[in-house]
């Protein structure tokens, strides 16, 4: 196996080329709105390099010749389910971060719907989509012990039907796809689910709020619209917050350049505000793990996260071929746990851990790239350990792979190892 080391300077000579951006909504309203996000944005790897083992130093790229288990670092292996979510923690234990009152949990104390009726056989699929498209604020009585609704159909917002819209498991509740949807849907750019602004990818509604839930199964391979991703949900416009969620077992498309976000996709957020992930986990056991071509935890682009007291573990980005994808490959392969592009955009992590989470490319914890150098990226009293990235990385950051503004990344308080 044949490696070359690749610097920083030759990446975004390269990746200068590039650019990311979601398409803009039609003007005219009569228009399509299945217009999708691109799928060759994202970070520029040579076509021409070879493998490097994880622990040299450096940026490395792959040439697609060699499996990644080849390099001697083992993959979670994603068949061992243990019972349950095996008392997989909400959130990180560790994590002592403080939460902007943003960033907080949502009041639900007037619910516009209550799904069930204190019964399990009450809190159905059908009864769950029929809240979801009513709006509001949603809450649960499906009785006192926890329980599992899982979908036929997706949930999806209707634009008009908020401008809050909170939905809260209260700590009991499981949705699940059942390894054949997608779990929930929003889009302020698609018109079956009403525009309500002429700037439909800027405007601040509806504001989505998920938390206290449990999504598990979700999965949305196949689905093209704005690109596809987010096997849990997917969000493109107005707001959107995750709060003391977890999730386990998600899936979108397993190749693909810029496709991402096995959990959670977000596009085009208001004002480029952040989404708030606070207390969250995403995958945290052997065998509990989301996977996607790219971002198994979280996928965006152009979006900034805030991602607080939340756990990453065992999560993977199984595509081949990076991007834009190498000749011969169907490319993906980066952001075990986050993949993040575009432009201006800051990731901040703080009270996180992210381990033994592993990309098939670049970045088994973080793909961070910016192609216009002025996104950042900040990590404060973090741990990330054990994100082994078969293919590159960034010289001196084990598991991430970082383009962005010069100064970056921001580390303070936190061990990356």
């Amino acid at each position: 196996m044949t490696t070359r080391i690749v610097t920083i300077a030759s990446l975004v000579a390269l990746s200068a080329t590039l650019s990311c951006s979601i398409g803009n909504p039609p003007s005219d309203a009569s228009m399509p709105t299945d217009s999708r996000a691109p799928s060759d944005t994202g970070v520029s790897t040579p076509t021409d390099s070879g493998v490097s083992s994880p622990s040299d130093t450096g940026v490395t790229v792959p040439d697609g010749s060699t499996s990644p288990t080849d390099s001697g670092v083992s993959l979670p292996d994603a068949t061992v389910v243990p019972p349950g979510d095996g008392g997989v923690p909400t959130g990180n234990p560790s994590g002592r971060c403080a939460v902007p009152a943003e960033g907080m949990l949502e009041d639900v104390s007037n619910p516009r719907t209550v799904v069930g009726d204190g019964t399990p056989a009450s809190c159905t699929s059908d009864a769950f989509v029929n809240a979801v498209a009513r709006g509001g604020v949603i809450t649960f009585n499906c009785g006192p012990n926890p329980h599992t609704i899982t979908l036929t159909r997706t949930a999806k917002i209707v634009n008009n039907t908020g401008p809050r819209i909170v939905i809260d498991g209260g700590n009991r509740v499981t949705l699940s796809g059942g390894g054949r949807v997608r779990i929930l849907y929003m889009n302020t750019c698609d018109m079956a689910q009403m525009w309500t602004t002429p700037m439909c990818q800027n405007q601040d509604h509806p504001r989505l709020t998920v938390q206290n839930l449990t999504f598990v199964d979700g999965n949305s391979i196949g689905e093209t619209m704005e690109g596809g991703g987010g096997g849990a949900i997917f969000v493109r416009g107005g707001r959107f917050k995750i709060v003391n969620s977890r999730f386990f077992n998600n899936r979108c498309d397993d190749t693909g350049p810029d496709v991402g976000g096995a959990a959670v996709r977000v596009l085009s957020q208001y004002m480029n505000q952040p989404v708030y992930v606070v207390n969250s986990t995403f995958g945290g056991a052997m065998g509990l793990g989301n996977v996607c071509s790219n971002g198994g935890g979280l996928s965006s682009i152009g979006v900034s996260y805030t991602v607080i007291n939340s756990l990453f573990r065992f999560n993977r980005a199984i595509g081949r071929g990076a991007n834009p994808m190498r000749s011969g490959t169907p490319g993906g392969g980066s952001g075990g746990a986050i993949y993040n592009d575009g432009n201006t955009f800051t990731l901040t992590l703080c009270g996180t851990e992210i381990t033994d989470n592993v990309a098939n490319e670049g970045g088994g914890a973080i793909f961070f790239v910016s192609n216009n150098r002025t996104g950042n990226l900040v990590i404060r009293d973090s741990v990330l350990r054990r994100n082994p990235s078969m293919g590159f990385e960034t010289m001196g950051l084990r598991g991430i792979f970082m383009l962005a503004a010069p100064g970056n990344p921001m580390v303070t308080g936190s061990t990356i190892e």
